[in-house]
């Protein structure tokens, strides 16, 4: 089975710790060659600013096709496509469209003269004509919609704005994410839906990011961790699981995987090198 194609998701530093962090991220990920790798936005929009900062230079100090997050929240229309304007002029080709959560933690409200959805926004993207524009999908539904079927056809309407590709919200069982395909096909869409991996590098964090996105935590993956958490076997099993997970996939036909890195980039590497995708070294580098 040939390897997977691979993408890598970031956050943006608050700090110098973090900001070495990230670029420790940054290198240790960059010889596996991803296809992209994006960069995150706050909740309400509290990153707005260190996320253009890393996005800019992350463009202009490696070789990586980067995707800027984008959000509806607390921002109104001509700041947000204010925000496009300077990533169209940096050179910045790629967007990761949503409609984002409220500050508080809250039910989403638009900002006023903000966009008032997702699709609003891809469609406004859209119409500058010069973006590969990703966005979300729920393989398991979404807090917000009425039922499973509700965000395939909101991932339907995404793809008619003009989205080019999908990533999903990451789910710990095979299943989750075939079932959702074959819904997906039966309600027409075909363009490409990229599973979302999330290692687990810290339980607890894990279950509280499972919590707030709707993602299922089987009792299988309770009870292990609980059992590797006493044997001091976290990382084994996060790699044994996130890897079992991308094999299953892979089995089935799925042949791009996006990783949610937490900045933290170890696991990621591991479970990459397990699925044989490997440093891609120029051999004018060693020559």
């Amino acid at each position: 089975m040939p390897s997977p194609s691979v993408s890598f998701e970031f956050f943006p530093p608050k700090s110098l710790q973090a900001s070495f962090r990230l670029w420790e991220t940054v290198n240790t990920l960059a010889p596996l060659n991803p296809d992209f790798v994006s960069v995150t936005y706050g909740a309400g929009g509290t990153t707005r600013e260190l996320t253009h900062d890393a996005v800019d230079a992350i463009h202009k100090t490696t070789p990586l096709r980067v995707a800027a997050h984008l959000t509806c929240v607390e921002a109104t229309k001509a700041e947000t496509m204010a925000t496009v304007d300077q990533y169209a002029k940096e050179g910045i080709t790629d967007i990761v469209a949503l409609r984002g959560d409220a500050p508080d933690g809250g039910a989403f409200a638009p900002t006023p003269d903000g966009f008032a959805s997702s699709i609003e926004l891809i469609e406004a993207l859209k119409e500058r004509g010069s973006f590969n524009i990703r966005v979300g999908a729920y393989p398991e539904k979404h807090p917000d919609a009425a039922s499973s079927q509700a965000d395939v056809d909101w991932l339907k309407r995404k793809f008619e704005a003009g989205a080019d590709e999908a990533i999903t919200q990451f789910f710990f069982e095979a299943e989750s994410f075939l079932r959702f395909r074959d819904a997906c096909a039966k309600a027409g869409i075909d363009a490409p839906i990229r599973p979302g991996i999330l290692p687990i590098e810290n339980w607890a964090g894990m279950t509280r990011f499972a919590e707030r996105c709707g993602t299922q935590i089987p009792t299988w993956l309770s009870d292990a961790f609980e059992t590797a958490t006493r044997d001091n076997r976290q990382d084994l099993l996060a790699i044994a699981v996130a890897t079992e997970l991308c094999s299953d996939l892979m089995e089935e036909g799925v042949d791009a995987l996006h990783f949610y890195t937490l900045n933290k980039p170890d696991l990621t590497r591991d479970i990459c090198a397990a699925l044989g995708v490997t440093p891609q070294v120029d051999l004018a580098e060693v020559a």
